[in-house]
């Protein structure tokens, strides 16, 4: 059983009607979870009821929660989440909140020393006492995926380069991606020149970026892996770039090849889009049919 371990934000998604468990890096471990890794989380909750609902529900999930504060100084954190009429989400971060103030200790360390996986995002460097706490547990970390989220006004560029510095595995979106490039003054309408500068600059062989619904590419050692993407009616976007990530992460572990990796990350995404919130369960019944159609 492969050892995963996701770093960073754990929240409620609080849409108009309802509210819903989310966080990139938990969308990832709980996806993580569900096909059958050992998978841990280390972030921080309030020591409140949202909390308390919130670490129920993560333990339910089968993931280790050994990882996760309690914190008497800051509330659980909670996004408001609005959606276009396209199912596109934007998002209302509240600041501070528990996971801005993750505490470097030495459960945290061996977490993530025994873990072959460590996946981190840019939004839980955004205060000083979690970017202090990540960057001192990287050199602990193997293999370090890093999910790039561009959450205005929740980052800066300088910081999500130092980010990249650290990382085997980039995830942009195509829009990350391009604006990226164009604060380093980089511009090509080539997604694949794109990521062949960002792997010069950072050092990084494997560069993942997805293109809404029009797929995604994979650009390893210089090599190019493409999907196209699979046709869903889009109900909304919420988690569907994070069930991609995990899946992906997934095939490479478990040695599904590149592009089978690829295209089994497309269809899940796709099939996360056709369904409400970030977390709706997906039957391998559903990818076979949505990869085969």
């Amino acid at each position: 059983m492969n050892k995963i371990v996701c770093f960073g934000e754990v929240l409620w998604d609080v849409f108009p009607t309802l509210k819903k468990v989310g966080g990139a890096p938990l969308n990832v471990a709980l996806r993580l979870s569900s096909f059958g890794n050992d998978v841990a989380m280390i972030s921080s909750v309030g020591n409140d009821k949202d909390g308390e609902q919130l670490l129920r529900f993560i333990e339910n999930n089968e993931i280790h929660t050994e990882g996760i504060q309690v914190s008497n100084k800051y509330k659980t954190s909670q996004v408001l989440v609005s959606l276009d009429n396209g199912g596109s989400a934007s998002y209302k971060i509240k600041q501070p909140c528990a996971w801005d103030a993750i505490e470097y200790s030495d459960i945290l360390e061996s977490i993530t020393e025994e873990s072959e996986v460590f996946v981190y995002g840019s939004l839980a460097s955004r205060m000083e006492t979690s970017k202090t706490t990540l960057l001192k547990l990287m050199p602990f970390a193997r293999f370090k995926v890093f999910d790039v989220n561009l959450r205005k006004p929740h980052f800066n560029i300088e910081r999500i380069m130092k980010l990249m510095m650290h990382a085997d595995l980039i995830k942009f979106n195509d829009e990350e991606l391009f604006e990226i490039c164009d604060y380093l003054k980089f511009r090509s309408e080539s997604i694949e020149s794109l990521c062949s500068y960002i792997s010069k600059q950072t050092n990084t062989n494997h560069i993942c970026v997805t293109l809404g619904d029009k797929g995604a590419i994979y650009f390893k050692n210089n090599k190019v892996f493409s999907n196209t993407g699979y046709k869903v009616e889009v109900r909304d976007t919420v988690g569907a770039g994070d069930s991609f990530l995990a899946t992906f992460i997934n095939g490479l572990i478990n040695h599904h090849g590149e592009q089978m990796s690829l295209d089994l990350a497309c269809a899940v995404g796709a099939l996360v889009a056709s369904k409400e919130g970030a977390n709706p369960i997906i039957e391998q019944s559903e990818i076979d049919s949505l990869i085969e159609s």
